[in-house]
């Protein structure tokens, strides 16, 4: 499935000759629900939360007595059709562990859309990744550069090098900062946000350098909606793509923060159809109401007609 974040969303070069011709709709990437991969009434039910991805978790939410377990239910379920209509992301285990590599191998076969690296520090834990999906691929008959992957960065290593990760593949369409051992790596604690400013800043910045998309952090304070509402807010204002979910009940309220209000969505209708009017009559120069209109400008509007599908927001 194709979902925002792609490198071809770019802008117009300054000087470029502006196209309006519309892509194919983009399926926008706002929540990401992480679904404990030993949880077998939530695997087989996961598809009817509404998240615009489900991240099976093969990592940090399952024992080390359940992590076989949890690979084999997690392969079954990607297998599953009423998977195929939602995006499917895998967090596999650091391939460091004795766990990693079989995660991967179990997920890639059976069709998983994006697979994220916990613990990325550097270009070359993606190269590592890729190198075995590419095998894996090949074995199993799957198309190479089908699936996709997302760099978790957890570490003030994966912050620093930030950028070299986020242009470390063509595969990667997505990198994500996790908070709690960012943190402890830090030698601080979760706190107002401020211990995550830089982190948050660098992960983002290096994501737009790429053309590729950025998650923010988990809120796990479920019971906090007040707090969660805030800080979605604040990832939404800083340009994060969307945010890692730990509960359904924050589905809505994320998709809430990231909806277009109709007053957006008329705007950007208006844009377009200026920039399609201008291009029909072969003029060089984009203006509406008195104001020029230009590539980044009509992406934009673009995208907000594509998350107005999903929602308006009073």
């Amino acid at each position: 499935m194709r979902a925002e974040g792609s490198r071809s969303g770019r802008g117009a070069a300054r000087g470029a000759t502006i196209s309006t011709a519309m892509e194919p709709a983009m399926k926008p990437r706002r929540s990401m629900l992480f679904i404990p991969g030993a949880n077998a009434a939530m695997l087989s039910t996961s598809f009817v939360y509404g998240a615009d991805a489900v991240m099976f978790d093969l990592e940090d939410a399952v024992s080390l007595r359940e992590k076989d377990t949890a690979r084999l239910l997690v392969h079954h379920a990607l297998q599953h059709p009423l998977y195929r209509d939602v995006e499917t992301v895998v967090r596999i285990n650091p391939l460091n562990t004795p766990f990693g590599l079989a995660d991967l191998e179990a997920v890639v076969r059976a069709g998983v859309d994006m697979v994220r690296l916990p613990k990325t520090d550097s270009k070359e834990d993606i190269h590592e990744l890729e190198a075995h999906v590419v095998r894996i691929e090949r074995e199993c008959g799957r198309e190479v550069g089908s699936t996709k992957l997302m760099a978790a960065i957890e570490s003030a290593l994966g912050v620093v090098n930030a950028v070299e990760i986020a242009r470390s593949s063509p595969r990667l369409s997505a990198i994500a900062l996790a908070a709690f051992d960012y943190v402890m790596d830090m030698g601080t604690c979760r706190g107002d946000g401020t211990e995550l400013f830089y982190a948050r800043c660098a992960v983002l910045h290096a994501a737009r350098v790429a053309g590729i998309a950025a998650y923010d952090v988990v809120w796990s304070d479920i019971n906090n909606e007040e707090g969660f509402l805030a800080e979605a807010n604040l990832a939404k204002n800083l340009g994060f793509n969307g945010k890692s979910l730990v509960n359904p009940r924050q589905i809505e309220l994320l998709h809430q923060v990231y909806a277009p209000t109709l007053k957006d969505v008329e705007h950007a209708r208006d844009v377009i159809a200026a920039a399609e009017e201008a291009e029909e009559r072969g003029l060089g120069v984009v203006s509406l109401n008195g104001k020029m209109i230009d590539g980044p400008i009509i992406d934009h509007a673009r995208k907000v007609v594509a998350l107005s599908a999903s929602g308006i927001r009073d």
